[in-house]
């Protein structure tokens, strides 16, 4: 079992993400503690799914592929982008937001990430026994990716209306469902279309990426101004 696939990326994204905070940075303990939580919250998922087969809602994502694409859709758009979106944000809500240090828009955006980095770790350890080698190898790589685009959306709108002091339950109820929606499409994409699912999940992915790069280059200017200013 190649654990190598699963920890270099997260390596490799935590440190990305902590150089783009560098003008402002947070403490590594609070990085460190999204991290732990996202990786606890992977089980919280775990729990909710478990929760879904009580009231006889828990499906098999891959037979619904093969049956019905449209049962699919609905439970990737119901189920698998609510569960595990919401599973991530709640950390956010009920510690992250509360820190001292937690003080410009761009912190949304490293705060959520390093949550997310923790989840897409745990639940690719989980995945290691049922897939081959290339495809750790493809889910290490990919996971990190897909889970940070989708948490940075409700970390940056989110945190942004925390430090405005704002629509902070709407802003929350809102950024959640758009998540949501997008993460159910894109898994619906890669589980029910594998024919062409790669080309229109990566484009959905590289679309939201694309945005974040243009977010965080404007958040790292006003960010490095405000350290100068506080150094002078």
């Amino acid at each position: 079992m190649l654990i190598g696939p699963v920890i270099l990326p997260v390596l490799f994204w935590a440190g990305y993400h902590y150089h783009k905070d560098r003008h402002l940075p947070e403490p590594l303990g609070h990085l460190l503690l999204a991290f732990l939580l996202g990786a606890g919250c992977y089980w919280l998922g775990i729990l909710m799914y478990a929760g879904l087969g009580l009231i006889g809602l828990r499906f098999d994502a891959f037979l619904l592929a093969e049956t019905s694409h449209v049962s699919l859709l609905l439970y990737a758009l119901l189920a698998i982008g609510p569960i595990e979106e919401l599973a991530k944000l709640l950390p956010f809500l009920l510690i992250i937001w509360r820190f001292e240090k937690f003080n410009e828009p761009i912190d949304g955006i490293i705060y959520a990430s390093f949550i997310a980095l923790g989840f897409s770790a745990v639940e690719n350890i989980h995945y290691l026994q049922y897939v081959s080698d290339i495809e750790a190898l493809a889910r290490g790589f990919a996971g990190p990716v897909v889970h940070i685009v989708f948490a940075s959306i409700w970390g940056y709108y989110i945190g942004n209306a925390h430090l405005q002091r704002r629509h902070f339950a709407t802003t929350v109820i809102l950024s959640l469902t758009a998540t949501a929606i997008l993460h159910g499409l894109y898994d619906y994409l890669v589980i029910a279309l594998p024919s062409f699912a790669l080309p229109a999940s990566a484009m959905l992915v590289v679309g939201i990426w694309s945005w974040r790069l243009y977010l965080i280059r404007g958040l790292n200017q006003a960010a490095r101004k405000v350290a100068i200013d506080t150094r002078v």
